[in-house]
């Protein structure tokens, strides 16, 4: 089947991210398709996603103050001109022959920070280059060894990335029906560059082969305590859902965590990001920022997380549908689409700049 090319300039009928979907769909064939919408297991999660954000309603107020407002917040030493950074989500040629350098350029151009995954399909280093300045992080998957992980970090390091970010919640992969029923697979030419012999060589089984198989290497607290003593960078711990791991985190000396069920994508059933966010920010405090991810589709989206103590939010399945459909130029007009429905958001509910966003702006 023969699919169009991806948009040389955007249509006004894109006004919002939810247009860039049928675009994208149109563009990417069922293999990409599949990784990219796919969902763990009946999808109820990733439903309860935008059902948890739809459910909560703004506390709007009136005839105040407004000049000098801005979104312009601060995150680890950070000065951000908006709230809104880009998730790590892998295999990005699979959407864009550009892939991640193409996600970069619009990041940086958008001011908006960026965190890698180690299963770009795009070298750090041409990443680093495409973004032009703007912030860098690199989300980290545990390699076979502490040794491949070290190196992989000091890679990183040297291409000039800000914090390290390891992904809790995906030890193994969730079940994927879609997946499973397209028969996924990576084409010629798209592979995790970052990475030594892929897929990796499977050690002799001996006992259970979730659990002394694939899980043979997962990492533990032990092993995040060890990237704090590896690294100088901040380290962001992603996935976290629990008040007590939160409160754990911050104890060992993690600089933020990012509150998500990855999306809908790891095990189905777990609570909305937005319905857990709460309870994390009450654990740590004032100890550390938290970060949201998971269901945002909209500048009241990102309010609602703010106003729940998230102080930004990441983005990531939107932004590939962006990709896919139009390139960098897609991607960075969904970020220019979010931040200003997040200024309008702020303003009409008598905000005049984010930083003074608490719980009252949720309607109770």
């Amino acid at each position: 089947m023969r699919r169009p090319p991806p948009l040389a300039r955007i249509p006004r009928e894109v006004a919002c991210l939810t247009d860039y979907e049928p675009l994208a769909r149109e563009r990417l064939d069922d293999n990409a398709w599949a990784y990219l919408a796919g969902t763990a297991a009946d999808g109820v999660t990733h439903a309860a996603n935008r059902a948890a954000f739809d459910a909560l309603t703004l506390n709007s107020r009136v005839l105040r103050e407004m000049s000098g407002g801005s979104t312009e917040t601060e995150f680890l030493g950070m000065k951000l001109r908006h709230p809104v950074m880009v998730a790590p989500v892998a295999y990005q040629k699979l959407y864009h022959p550009d892939g991640e350098r193409a996600t970069a350029m619009a990041a940086g151009a958008l001011d908006a920070p960026m965190i890698v995954s180690t299963q770009t399909s795009t070298p750090i280093e041409e990443v680093a280059v495409a973004a032009e300045g703007s912030p860098l992080m690199f989300q980290l998957y545990w390699q076979a060894d502490r040794g491949a992980t070290r190196a992989l970090i000091e890679r990183v390091e040297a291409a000039g990335v800000r914090a390290i970010v390891p992904t809790a919640d995906a030890p193994i992969s969730g079940i994927r029906n879609a997946e499973q029923r397209a028969g996924f697979h990576l084409p010629a030419g798209i592979a995790p560059v970052m990475l030594g012999q892929w897929p990796p060589a499977q050690k002799p089984l001996s006992g259970h082969p979730i659990f002394d198989g694939l899980l043979g290497h997962a990492p533990t607290w032990r092993d995040i305590e060890w990237l704090l003593g590896t690294t100088k960078l901040p380290v962001i711990l992603k996935g976290v859902l629990s008040p007590d791991d939160a409160r754990r985190a911050a104890d060992i000396g993690c600089a933020s965590v990012v509150v998500s069920n990855h999306g809908g994508r790891t095990i189905d059933s777990l609570p909305p990001s937005i319905t857990a966010l709460p309870r994390v920010v009450d654990a740590v405090g004032d100890r550390m920022p938290v970060l949201l991810d998971s269901g945002i589709r909209r500048g009241t989206d990102i309010l609602k997380a703010l106003a729940l103590g998230a102080r930004a939010v990441l983005v990531g399945r939107p932004l590939m549908y962006a990709l896919a459909a139009a390139g960098p130029l897609g991607v960075g007009h969904a970020i220019k689409v979010l931040v200003e429905e997040l200024a309008v958001a702020v303003a009409l509910t008598g905000h005049a700049r984010i930083t003074d966003i608490g719980p009252e702006a949720i309607f109770r």
